[in-house]
């Protein structure tokens, strides 16, 4: 067995860049195809889902396996080699058997114990069959994952240690709050028609929403979808189909909206979650480096803040309007007066300390040199140049007024509800700045999900996944002896026909009872002088570093390489054939 794994997700890389490495389905036919094209590999399976890459493969040579795969994986992806070195992890052997079959229980989801990962692999198997990527290695692997995958499901509880990412997520926008009781009288908006979003609207639909709104690019699957959540038996839905031109309309009078397509760029801007949201609260940006709305209230209603600027105190000497305008600040900020005419400065600092330009007074006693004195009648010209380069080197005045607090308004509760479950993202990130809006994506359930206790029946699923690792290695490690053992017999049965002509050239008269009888016994001679060394020969492959007694058994016969080989080929043809007609 030779079997590589090079792959990244969610425990190896942030989320920002197993987003930019995400692959279409396009791009990862393209990845199947080029793999097994490459020297190294001659199987090749991808296992792509919302938090990993994963390419699996059958390989003569670790190391160049290794780089290939890296390359492979680099160049389909779209994120340099170097950059996407960091996060990439291998497994190789049993490693790797035992990395697929964890996998496939839950062990390494993002959500411990979540089940949908068994259809994703199921699916990466059809496309390697479909694309005959995957030999008797890939076949038997995958295949066994998704019986461990089951068995675990079945035989323990690892199903109260998780759950499915659309209901782990839902829960994230519930707040910890009942799903149920957060659902009920919804309208939900479902885009996407594919495996998740079917899941997502057959959650909600079962949640309680009122009503299930599915668009999707091909209007037929959306209305597939739609009719299925009609007639479901443990809802009462009502469901309907829109185009995707629809979904900004959908969109305003929608209170969640569960988003996981294949686009490959925006589905949902900011721009449009926000108008979708205004005309039930006031949407602001949230963000620090955002100006806020001034002019909105405590309740997100406009007209209840106080105006910050210096405008309306009196005496000011600058053109605060035109400031303001410009530099995007209040006056009170020091970024506001930067770069001003060394008399603007004059000006400003004056008043700022309250002191009265031209007052006709002396100058304080122990002000400061380099600075304005206010009741200086007339401040020297090397004080104002000394102001004017502080200003220039350091982009800045010297206030001494602190800026007044500016009043926020408080977030309101959230009025819409948004979960992205594509990668790469649907939703701009840009929307958790929106007040009134709710979005939890990938990002945020990998934070959430960072802390989340285990079941103890993760522990009894580690068991049942290093013995079906060992049980498929042994199974293996045999079955690679296999062909060298029947080529054995074959070649002792072309002996003993040779034998048995050589006889009946030299006993021409012998009758066909007793040449039948000689026979059977030469044979049964063979059978028991080869019984016991081909049992002990395969029981010993099937231990650990046991591929090398095939190799003796070659050796100690002088069994022809090319005769193995074809035995090993038959039996591929076999395999294949009994399952295309499975």
């Amino acid at each position: 067995m030779s079997l590589l794994v090079v792959g990244l997700s969610h425990r190896s890389a942030p989320v920002s860049v197993l987003e930019r490495a995400s692959l279409n389905a396009d791009a990862q036919v393209k990845l199947l195809q080029d793999t097994v094209a490459a020297e190294p590999a001659t199987e090749a399976a991808v296992l792509a889902t919302c938090n990993r890459i994963e390419l699996y493969a059958d390989v003569d040579k670790f190391h160049a396996g290794v780089a290939e795969l890296s390359t492979l994986l680099a160049q389909h992806s779209g994120v340099g080699l170097e950059e996407l070195t960091p996060y990439l992890y291998v497994h190789y052997e049993d490693r790797a058997v035992h990395h697929l079959f964890s996998v496939a229980c839950g062990l390494d989801s993002m959500v411990v114990g979540e089940g949908q990962i068994l259809g994703q692999i199921k699916d990466s198997l059809a496309r390697a069959q479909d694309l005959h990527s995957a030999g008797r290695l890939l076949n038997d692997l995958f295949q066994q994952a998704l019986r461990v995958g089951k068995r675990a499901h079945s035989e323990t509880g690892i199903d109260r240690a998780g759950q499915s990412l659309v209901t782990f997520g839902l829960e994230q926008l519930a707040q910890g709050g009942d799903i149920q009781e957060w659902a009920r009288g919804k309208t939900a908006l479902v885009i996407g028609a594919g495996s998740m979003s079917s899941l997502a609207a057959a959650t909600l639909a079962r949640a309680g929403v009122a009503e299930v709104v599915v668009a999707n690019r091909t209007f037929d699957r959306a209305e597939r979808l739609a009719r299925i959540l009609m007639e479901g038996d443990d809802t009462d839905v009502a469901a309907r189909a829109v185009p995707m031109e629809s979904v900004p309309a959908e969109l305003t009078r929608a209170d969640v909206a569960v988003s996981c397509t294949g686009a490959t760029g925006l589905v949902l801007t900011a721009e449009a979650v926000a108008a979708a949201a205004e005309g039930r609260t006031a949407v602001l940006w949230a963000d620090a480096g955002e100006e806020p709305d001034r002019t909105a209230g405590p309740d997100g209603q406009r007209g209840n803040l106080p105006d910050t600027s210096l405008g309306n105190e009196d005496g000011c000497p600058l053109d605060l309007t035109s400031v303001q305008s410009t530099a995007g600040f209040s006056v009170l900020g020091e970024a506001a007066v930067a770069g001003m005419a060394a008399a603007d400065l004059e000006q400003h600092a004056a008043w700022v300390d309250n002191g009265a330009v031209g007052g006709g007074a002396q100058r304080t006693a122990g002000a400061r040199p380099g600075t304005i004195d206010p009741l200086d009648p007339a401040p020297d010209a090397d004080a104002i140049a000394a102001l004017a380069a502080t200003a220039a080197a350091v982009g800045r005045i010297p206030e001494r007024r602190r800026p007044e607090p500016v009043e926020e308004p408080p977030r309101p509760q959230p009025v819409l509800f948004l979960l992205d479950l594509a990668m790469p993202r649907d939703i701009d990130a840009a929307v958790h700045r929106l007040a009134g809006v709710r979005l939890v994506d990938i990002e945020s359930l990998a934070e959430a999900s960072a802390g989340a206790p285990m079941a103890a029946d993760v522990d009894q699923v580690r068991r049942i996944v290093s013995d079906e690792v060992a049980a498929f290695g042994a199974a293996l490690r045999a079955a690679h002896i296999t062909p060298t053992v029947v080529a054995l017999r074959t070649m002792a049965a072309d002996v003993v026909a040779g034998e048995i002509a050589r006889l009946d050239g030299r006993l021409p008269g012998l009758d066909d009872k007793h040449r039948a009888e000689i026979t059977q016994t030469v044979r049964r001679v063979v059978d028991k002088l080869l019984h016991a060394p081909t049992v002990r020969v395969k029981q010993l492959a099937a231990e650990p570093g046991g591929a090398g007694y095939a190799d003796a058994l070659r050796t100690l016969f002088d069994l022809d390489p090319e005769t193995v080989a074809a035995v090993s080929r038959a039996e591929d043809s076999t395999t294949e054939k009994n399952r295309g007609s499975a």
